[in-house]
């Protein structure tokens, strides 16, 4: 009798702990995969951008403010001709950029605030991989918008840029 109540206690305990450990470790394990997934592509419209927050409106563009005091630097001659995360060639005399989240394709203003002046360039790499810098701009890109054509690094507003929706057509008239 004492055999068999020994028994059971110890099944018991051990199937309380297996089933313990075993779902601690299973739920945190697909919890750490769900992050992983969730933050490797952030899309335009699910940035921390507010709807509301509509700086300017100018051209075919409506721009959203993303970040107002970014570090950006450019990419340097040897990556010129090399494949980009997106799969396109990378070309140093084009308006393009890399950032860690927007999704590519996602066009950009970016404003030196030194001297005002900006450029719209497209996402179409991932990075900068330098810790504090949060744009890499083209040479061409990088080139137009500095100040000191000799330094590698700059501080810039970086809005997002969205196209403005089309005006709905006049509905044909009636005739009487």
């Amino acid at each position: 009798m004492r055999d068999r109540f020994l028994l059971v206690v110890t099944t018991t305990i051990a199937i309380v702990l297996i089933s313990t450990f075993s779902f601690k470790k299973f739920s945190r394990t697909s919890f750490a995969l769900h992050n992983y997934a969730l933050q490797d592509t952030v899309k335009v419209d699910s940035t921390a951008i507010l709807d509301s927050l509509i700086i300017e409106s100018e051209g075919l563009y409506n721009y959203k403010l993303f970040k107002s005091n970014a570090h950006a630097s450019y990419y340097a001659k040897k990556f010129h001709g090399k494949r980009t995360a997106s799969g396109e060639r990378f070309d140093n005399n084009k308006f393009t950029a890399a950032h860690r989240k927007f999704a590519f394709g996602t066009k950009l203003r970016v404003t030196n605030l030194r001297n005002g002046k900006s450029a719209i360039v497209t996402v179409n790499d991932r990075g900068p991989y330098v810790r504090g810098r949060e744009i890499d701009l083209s040479r061409k890109a990088y080139m137009y918008l500095a100040v000191n054509k000799g330094g590698g690094e700059m501080r810039v507003k970086i809005e997002v840029a969205q196209l403005k929706p089309e005006p709905p057509l006049p509905s044909p008239l009636t005739s009487p």
